[in-house]
């Protein structure tokens, strides 16, 4: 039975195995459930366990979350991590890399806020969402 690369067509009548089919649909729910990381002290710092992840924040007090620089953490470019504001402080999010937002806004906006980070370049993050300068 022949096996086809994803940026083939299939055609009507193409009868696929169960290794072509499951690759076919491979990483489409990766981003569809998201793995959590709950956190809840004042300080978090990403690791690279956290790439493709919901990273929940919840504190009474403020919180500041750390992007590494590439030299600490070496996470690939184009990885994306979720960060969820679960509590009243506020989330901050802070790195000695470049960190860039629509507006220079870098605080998620208040509880139940959610944010995302994409790397972009080797020592770049874009980040975006429910963001406050």
């Amino acid at each position: 039975m022949a096996t086809y690369p994803l940026s083939e067509a299939y055609v009507d009548g193409d009868v696929l195995s169960a290794a072509a089919y499951n690759a076919t649909n491979e990483g489409i729910n990766d981003l569809a459930i998201a793995t959590f990381n709950a956190q809840t002290g004042t300080t978090y710092t990403l690791a690279l366990t956290d790439a493709a992840k919901l990273v929940t924040l919840t504190n009474a007090a403020a919180i500041t979350l750390t992007v590494p620089t590439n030299a600490s953490v070496a996470f690939p470019i184009g990885t994306q991590i979720l960060l969820y504001q679960g509590g009243a402080g506020q989330v901050t999010i802070s790195s000695s890399a470049t960190l860039r937002s629509q507006g220079s806004k870098l605080k998620i906006t208040g509880q139940y806020g959610l944010a995302g980070l994409v790397k972009v370049d080797t020592d770049e993050w874009v980040a975006f969402g429910n963001l406050a300068a």
